[in-house]
């Protein structure tokens, strides 16, 4: 069991010899470490040693026992204090009260009164010595399992089965960002894409695994959450943005390095704690909808994504770089895409530019340059088109949950 130290306090050499002697501290498991005649030598001793206990009297010297217990509430909380003080300052040994002491003892001394005091003492420290062990042990069970407990805390979250305070409750308890994630991701790995229909629980785990560690390492700046939901689907939050280079070459790593292709969807989260479910819904839909874009479509969206900060970006030079006639090409990828390929070029590049506008201090015209823009009239006009506000306006906040990139 633990020895509690602990100091006395008092200006009587006398009465501080009758204490040490007189007192079992064996038998109560404390040890006296220090004495002092004075508030300012008791602190500076409470400090040093770290002591659990101690007895002050509120009539010393230099440093009156009010205002050790005072610096010693602030500087020392853990200490419990049992002040000794005599009848002619018991007001005074009431205010002392008011600061947190754990008892009191009136001059002169009763050996048996002061020992129970004691033994009382003892067996409060006991108990927040086991608390606090018991809290030190939940501690590192909660840190041991941080990541399972978010994980679970996600799939009800992205399930519906929460409300906000208890989402706000939750990112608290799990050390996540308190305001919505920014993008909500699905990834999808089509096992038969690797020509086998049937692949052992091990492996299929094992590649699950390495999709999930090759994403991770992309996104180790950014606080996030990676975790499956109930069907199997690789889902990621993220609170900050992702740029869609980025998205491409996760793609990119986990077909060079896997030798297998995936399907991801990232979508802006939109409604704020709530509007989790509904993004969900959203991207697990359309990574599923990806499956049945036809290669060439796919290498299309790929090349785009790579190349449309380039001003000059055609349809025919997308086609020529798939090599495809450009009339076919955009029949098809409109047929596939629901867009045709221009209005999809214009629709990744105001994404990008949202991602700048709000991640970034870029003025206008750089944000302009960066997304593929000659002109920072014409981006302006674009965005004003597609948004519905100004670019200057939507950095100032002007952008409700409901507007959507067209």
């Amino acid at each position: 069991m633990k020895t509690w130290k602990v100091i006395l306090a008092d200006d009587e050499a006398l009465i501080r010899s009758g204490i040490r002697s007189s007192i079992p501290w064996e038998q109560l498991q404390m040890d006296v470490v220090g004495e002092a005649e004075d508030g300012e030598e008791a602190l500076e001793l409470a400090l040093q040693l770290k002591a659990d206990l101690m007895l002050v009297d509120l009539n010393m010297p230099i440093m009156d026992g009010l205002t050790l217990i005072g610096e010693l509430r602030e500087k020392l909380p853990e200490c419990r204090v049992i002040i000794v003080t005599g009848h002619e300052e018991f007001s005074y040994a009431q205010k002392a009260i008011r600061l947190g002491v754990d008892d009191y003892v009136l001059k002169p001394i009763r050996v048996n009164q002061l020992t129970h005091v004691l033994s009382e003492a003892k067996n409060q420290l006991d108990q927040q010595s086991m608390q606090q062990k018991h809290f030190e042990l939940a501690n590192r069970q909660i840190a041991k399992n941080l990541l399972l407990l978010r994980e679970r805390f996600c799939l009800e979250w992205i399930d519906g089965e929460l409300n906000t305070d208890q989402i706000r409750e939750q990112l608290k308890f799990l050390q996540l960002p308190s305001n919505a994630p920014r993008l909500l991701g699905v990834v999808r790995w089509p096992e038969v894409s690797r020509g086998q229909q049937f692949l052992r629980e091990n492996d299929r785990q094992l590649f699950l695994f390495a999709i999930e560690n090759i994403i991770g390492e992309y996104m180790i700046h950014s606080p996030h959450v990676l975790f499956r939901d109930r069907g199997g689907l690789i889902i990621v939050l993220t609170w900050d943005m992702i740029a869609e280079e980025t998205l491409a070459q996760m793609e990119q790593s986990i077909s060079k390095y896997l030798k297998i292709s995936t399907k991801l969807h990232f979508t802006n989260v939109a409604g704020g704690l709530s509007g989790v479910p509904a993004g969900y819904l959203e991207a697990r839909q359309s990574v599923y909808q990806e499956i049945q874009l036809s290669p060439l479509v796919r290498r299309a969206k790929l090349f785009v994504q790579e190349h449309y900060a380039e001003p000059e970006l055609t349809l025919e030079e997308v086609a020529e770089s798939l090599q495809v006639s450009p009339v076919y090409f955009g029949r098809v990828f409109k047929q596939e895409v629901g867009v045709s390929l221009g209005q999809y070029l214009a629709q990744m590049r105001m994404k990008r530019a949202i991602q700048l506008l709000v991640s970034t201090e870029l003025n206008i015209l750089e944000i302009a340059e960066r997304v593929g823009y000659h002109s920072q009239h014409y981006f302006s006009t674009s965005f004003r088109k597609a948004i519905g506000i100004s670019p200057l306006q939507y950095r100032r906040g002007g952008l409700s949950d409901d507007v959507e990139v067209e």
